[in-house]
């Protein structure tokens, strides 16, 4: 039993050690594709005051590439700013608050001497309780009207579109003057770093693949250097029809000065 057991073991071995020669000695076809593609729209619908980046510009996350028209929303900042700035009410209460206060204590004093009723200090407390209520409310008001700005200046905020990644624009798709709904994309972006490589690998040579393992890169021409890629996955499933499996790997590309969409050779240096 135990032979059996090392015979089957010897067995895997061999056929693993086989599997990683073919990778090693093998070149497989692949293609270099973009990290992401990226349909910029806007939050929300409108008309283009303007579009500030054409089809092949470099942008960086956060640049902003269009804005929306947006003369209501800054009115209506305009209005809210002054609103929310004014603090008429809150004095005019507080002042009346006081002297009401300063009634009541008086009153207080004339009950205490008998010189006034009761009955005029209850009116007087009645008017201190309605007055902090105005006060009351007028500061709430205050408190509204600034959280309204806050929620113009985010509406407004919305209306200009930023990129939201380090990338190159590959299509411009609105002009200024145009309109825009939520559901259209004003311009797309291409994200060039890291590049991702794409290639399909015969079934054979699959447990030969693991996640991290490196291999090397050549573009096709014109394009004469290589370079190093890191496998980051790996089909589960095989294609039946052609008998292999799709491999993934990232391959760095600071600068993007490697184009997206070439082809390319992939070839394994190591079996790990």
């Amino acid at each position: 039993m135990k032979s059996t057991i090392t015979l089957a073991a010897l067995f895997c071995m061999s056929a693993s050690l086989v599997q990683a020669q073919g990778l090693a000695d093998e070149s497989f076809d692949c293609v270099m594709d973009p990290a992401d593609i990226i349909d910029v729209g806007a939050p929300v619908a409108g008309v283009l005051e303007d579009v500030t980046v054409r089809r092949g510009n470099t942008v960086a996350a956060g640049q902003v590439i269009a804005n929306l028209e947006s003369s209501v929303e800054r009115a209506t900042i305009g209005l809210l700013e002054t609103r929310a700035d004014n603090n008429v009410a809150i004095e005019a209460q507080t002042a009346r608050r006081d002297l009401i206060m300063v009634q009541r204590e008086r009153t207080q004093t004339l009950v205490d001497r008998n010189v006034a009723s009761a009955d005029q200090l209850q009116e007087i407390e009645a008017e201190l309780v309605t007055a902090e209520a105005l006060l009351a409310q007028a500061v709430l008001d205050k408190e509204i009207a600034v959280q309204e700005l806050a929620r113009a200046r985010q509406q407004l905020a919305q209306r200009t579109i930023t990129s939201p990644t380090e990338g190159v624009v590959l299509i411009r798709n609105k002009s200024a003057g145009e309109f825009v709904a939520t559901n259209e994309a004003i311009v797309s972006i291409v994200r060039l770093d890291p590049l991702l490589i794409e290639a399909f690998l015969p079934v054979e040579l699959y447990p030969a693949i693991s996640n991290g393992m490196l291999a090397t890169v050549a573009p096709a021409a014109p394009i004469t250097d290589s370079f190093q890629a890191r496998v980051i996955a790996f089909d589960q499933v095989f294609d039946a029809a052609s008998g292999t499996f799709g491999v993934e790997l990232e391959l760095p590309n600071p600068g993007a000065l490697l184009p997206a969409g070439h082809r390319c050779i992939l070839t394994f240096p190591t079996a790990g």
